[in-house]
């Protein structure tokens, strides 16, 4: 199999999905979970990893077994090749969740940059600064892997050393009254919560896309997906534990869009915020880095297989999808600036359970030949749909109209896709795996 002279290694991935995950994470849903969990907010974490890990087996599986960009559209295609639909909707669903968790990213990014500058809670600023985050990081990814990936390690490792900062300050002021009881909003609510986040630990995901492109696939795709995870996991447990031990739950949800910025205050003084509003801008950046490389990847794979417009394969001579990089910076873009910050949290927190619900039952169905354990597959579906139900369940309690219209653009997919690859030749349908 042929692969880039300099093709990415280790180092790069763990950046790719530490950088992918932090960057959607405590910075961007600290807030919502401690509204759900209250003291419990960082088991609420801790829920979130033990599901990404179960979701991270079936991945790194499917991965070594095909080696594609497409990922969970590939994986799809080769467990139900008489079903297409069911990979394409899939593709189109992963796709659209790219675009939403790159809104979150830049979303957060304008709403710590607002505040940084002295005008916290101005929309104008945030859609600014969130604009033109992306077409910084587009311009980054049209430069090929390589300008991607060492950025990536250099965002990541100053950002680590901030919030290491942070979590190592505060500390030293952390209140038990602020954390205990554990479960003062019920036992309950960490599951819910971490359901919620589960967006934080979507960048694992993004390792799978630089498969082709991973100088050595079989040892570095699963360290990079289980390092990451673990990484990031240790990162967001003891951060959260030293924001939410620091402020009570109603300041932290006063100020959700960068509760984190506020909560470095009482151990940092005036300088906490300045410190974490910078590791958020860092977060973020390197998040938006990190999912526009493995988003336009999946994108290019889908379109070589006609199943999006073929124009979203074609490659610069540095062998970037140009057109998949340039039309997904511009609907995030465009999805930040429309969109609350719950509604593009609970959108891509769904959407990605879903998704890895379909591509744990595609490795199970190809169990031989990706050499899964059964039980850890279905240990792992059965964990992901009771946090889907949880999930669906907080958000028709607590606003209805939100899961109406998620559940709109979901059939709207469905129904696009149908109708896309209805148009499909016959001879092209026939290049699809059997």
């Amino acid at each position: 199999m042929n692969r880039p002279d300099q093709g990415l290694r280790l180092p790069e991935l763990l950046a790719m999905g530490v950088g992918g995950m932090i960057g959607g994470g405590i910075f961007s849903i600290l807030g919502m979970a401690v509204g759900i969990a209250g003291h419990a907010a960082p088991l609420a974490f801790a829920v979130g990893s033990l599901v990404a890990g179960a979701a991270g087996y079936s991945y790194i599986r499917l991965a070594l077994a095909f080696h594609s960009d497409g990922a969970s559209f590939t994986y799809l295609d080769h467990a139900f090749p008489k079903h297409p639909n069911i990979a394409g909707v899939a593709g189109w669903t992963v796709i659209v969740g790219y675009v939403g968790t790159l809104a979150l990213y830049a979303f957060t990014f304008g709403a710590y940059g607002a505040d940084l500058m002295g005008a916290g809670g101005s929309t104008p600023v945030r859609v600014a600064l969130s604009a033109g985050v992306l077409l910084s990081f587009m311009a980054v990814n049209l430069l090929g892997a390589q300008a991607t990936g060492k950025t990536e390690v250099v965002i990541v490792l100053v950002k680590v050393v901030l919030l290491g900062m942070f979590a190592f300050a505060g500390s030293t002021n952390i209140s038990r009254a602020h954390l205990f009881p554990v479960f003062d909003r019920g036992i309950a609510s960490p599951l819910v919560a971490g359901a919620l986040v589960f967006v934080a630990f979507e960048g694992f995901q993004l390792i799978t896309n630089a498969v082709m492109e991973t100088e050595n696939p079989g040892r570095d795709i699963p360290r990079g997906i289980y390092g990451s995870i673990a990484i990031t996991s240790l990162i967001y447990i003891g951060v959260s534990v030293v924001a939410v031990g620091n402020l009570d739950a109603a300041e932290l949800m006063a100020a959700k869009e960068y509760a984190l910025a506020v909560a470095a205050r009482p151990a940092l003084g005036n300088l906490g915020p300045v410190l974490v509003d910078i590791a958020a801008l860092l977060a973020t950046a390197s998040a938006i880095n990190a999912t526009i490389f493995g988003a336009s990847r999946m994108l290019a794979e889908m379109a070589s297989e006609d199943r999006v417009p073929r124009a979203f394969s074609h490659r610069s001579t540095a062998q970037v999808p140009w057109l998949a990089v340039v039309v997904i910076v511009g609907l995030s873009a465009a999805f930040t600036a429309a969109a609350s910050l719950d509604a593009i949290a609970t959108f891509s927190s769904l959407t990605f359970l879903l998704v890895s619900v379909a591509v744990s039952a595609a490795n199970f169905r190809l169990r031989s030949q990706t050499q899964s354990k059964s039980w850890l597959v279905l240990s792992g579906i059965v964990l992901m749909g009771t946090t889907i139900a949880l999930l669906i369940h907080h958000v028709w309690a607590e606003n209805r109209m939100m899961l109406v219209w998620v559940g709109a653009i979901f059939v709207t997919i469905a129904v696009a896709e149908i109708l896309f690859f209805e148009r499909v030749t016959p001879k092209t349908k026939s290049k699809l795996p059997r």
